[in-house]
């Protein structure tokens, strides 16, 4: 299902119920890169889609049964060829982040949006999805002054010691060179 979000187009949206309104008076300011494959290592199913809206059946795959208990969501997951599917509004909290603090501050999901890219921490990631990352990037950076280049990190970061994606295989100077043009800067 295709449609425009901010005259953007999204490839999917689907309503993940793990969401929730983020605290009063809470400026987003922070963008938070994961990395999800899911089973492990597989890309273009629906296992991922199936998490994030809690339809994930325990007997589809072995790893299935240890995760489906979870509630997790992203604002988006943007697959190997660069689609984008949406789960949360940027204005609603994800719960993607868990356990997390990042400059002092902890509960990074109240302040924060989280996009999923496809991939493993030791597969390249695909030139379509840095192109799709920036894109949208750029266009949250544009409706959230307080999000700068510095605002924008890893999972591992966040999470240091529990979480390690996007891992080594994303490329961050290539993403920040997409940024870049995106945003009309050399």
């Amino acid at each position: 299902m295709e449609y425009e979000e901010g005259g953007k187009r999204v490839d999917f949206y689907a309503a993940s119920p793990n969401q929730d309104k983020r605290p009063d008076g809470e400026i987003v300011s922070l963008v938070v890169i994961h990395g999800i494959s899911l089973p492990p290592g597989q890309f273009g199913g629906s296992g991922i889609r199936e998490l994030f809206t809690n339809c994930l059946d325990p007997s589809a795959h072995p790893f299935f049964g240890s995760i489906t208990h979870l509630r997790v969501s992203a604002h988006a997951v943007i697959r190997r060829g660069g689609e984008i599917e949406r789960y949360v509004p940027d204005d609603r909290r994800a719960w993607h982040a868990g356990v997390s603090e990042f400059r002092g501050r902890t509960a990074c999901n109240d302040f924060s949006i989280g996009i999923e890219l496809e991939g493993t921490d030791e597969t390249l990631y695909a030139p379509a999805q840095y192109a799709s990352l920036a894109r949208l990037v750029a266009d949250t950076m544009s409706r959230y002054p307080a999000i700068t280049e510095d605002r924008i990190v890893s999972h591992s970061a966040i999470a240091p010691g529990r979480k390690t994606d996007p891992g080594p295989a994303f490329d961050w100077a290539h993403f920040y060179r997409e940024l870049a043009n995106c945003r009309g800067r050399p």
